[in-house]
Formats: C-alpha cells, structure tokens, sequence
C-alpha cells in the first residue's frame, strides 16, 4: 500500500529518483561495486552512475541492469491490462479481438 500511496504522490521525476535509490540499494546489497555492476549488465559506469545520481537511463539500460541485478521479470507486471469487474465484462475480453490501433 506505501508503493501505491507513494507513486500516486510523487511525479515522474521522484519516482525515477526512487527506482534509481533501489537499483543503488541492490547493488550495495550485493556488494558490488559500480564498476563490477556496470560490466555485468553491459552498460557504462558513468550510465551507472548518472542513473544512480539522477534517475536518468534509457529504458534499454534499465532493462539491462534489471537482468543483471536478477529483477527483469518485474518489468512484465507494467502496464496490465485492467480487471474485469463483472461476468460481463470478462466475457467481453474473451470475445474481442487484440486491438492493434488505437482510435484517437
């Protein structure tokens, strides 16, 4: 429930800050260094280090430092599709076909 509360009060600058302090957390936790993590994932130390300063990365770097801090499987929980709340609604999605465009 904190996360929830958390993301719903922050902007997307704080929540970049606060995934990156987690990266940073892991990595401690490990006990890696910047250098040692960097190599692992594929990535610069200065990438590593901007990230863990700024929150700023590309999302393909990102994406490497989850696979080598062993949490990429996280990154298939986003974007969900939404529940259904009702038989109904559920049938709905079992019968429509996969929208390939959007239409606005």
């Amino acid at each position: 429930m904190d996360n929830i509360l958390s993301i719903i009060n922050n902007n997307p600058s704080q929540i970049t800050l606060d995934i990156a302090k987690k990266a940073k957390e892991l990595r401690l936790y490990f006990g890696l260094k910047r250098s040692t993590l960097a190599k692992k994932a594929g990535i610069t130390e200065a990438s590593l280090k901007r990230f863990e300063l700024t929150g700023k990365i590309s999302f393909e770097s990102l994406l490497k430092l989850g696979f080598a801090l062993n949490c990429l499987e996280e990154f298939f929980n986003l974007f969900p599709k939404p529940s259904a709340h009702s038989i109904k609604e559920l049938e709905k999605q079992y019968q429509t076909k996969t929208r390939k465009r959007g239409r606005l």
